[in-house]
């Protein structure tokens, strides 16, 4: 049971889940934090789900389907390679398409560059060494609470911040349950995307 729950927790708070809670944040729930007018924020934010989210998770079946990726948990490093490689890719293409749009907010692919950024760090170290992405992810998720409780004073960061700590907990506790990472490997991947997350997004929003 404990491990059904904890495959049920891998697969609900994946990696590739994460932008699309930033960006959902940023529009519907910290809405000062962007000039876009409300009326594109709802097709842009399903833009970003369907280019971050739907196609990569698609492509990753696809992927499996066709032999070329072993297992979905991506056990090893090489099954991890060609996924992270394609998914960067697809966030280069989203990246650049949201920084072409010269009449959208520049806060859009700046928050979309510094997500991509970790990304791309993660993906090169992914060639020779295992860091965590669930817990990369939620430490950027938790970094851009905690950003946007310091920068807009309208956003009662309470309750957010303790459910993503919360959520931390239980996402990294459920990959080293599950065998997928070390200990190490979990803790560095939290502090990276943190890290990076935290500074990023602190000098955006300065």
């Amino acid at each position: 049971m404990q491990r059904i729950l904890s495959l049920i927790i891998s697969v609900v708070f994946q990696p590739l889940v994460i932008p699309t809670l930033v960006f959902g944040l940023i529009f519907f729930v910290v809405p000062e934090s962007t000039s876009l007018p409300m009326e594109f924020k709802t097709r842009i934010f399903y833009l970003i789900a369907l280019s971050t989210f739907a196609i990569p998770m698609i492509t990753i079946f696809g992927l499996r389907l066709s032999g070329t990726l072993k297992s979905l948990h991506m056990e090893t490093i090489q099954d991890r390679v060609i996924p992270f490689s394609i998914t960067s890719v697809y966030y280069l293409l989203t990246l650049y398409f949201l920084y072409d749009k010269t009449e959208l907010d520049p806060i859009l692919w700046q928050v979309l560059g510094i997500i991509t950024s970790t990304i791309l760090v993660l993906t090169v170290v992914t060639f020779f060494w295992k860091m965590s992405a669930h817990m990369t992810g939620m430490g950027g998720l938790l970094a851009v609470v905690l950003v946007l409780g310091f920068k807009f004073p309208t956003f009662k960061v309470l309750y957010p911040l303790l459910l993503t700590i919360m959520l931390t907990g239980v996402v990294g506790s459920s990959r080293m349950y599950l065998s997928a990472h070390r200990p190490v490997e979990v803790y560095v991947g939290l502090i990276f995307g943190f890290l990076v997350c935290f500074l990023g997004f602190s000098y955006l929003w300065a």
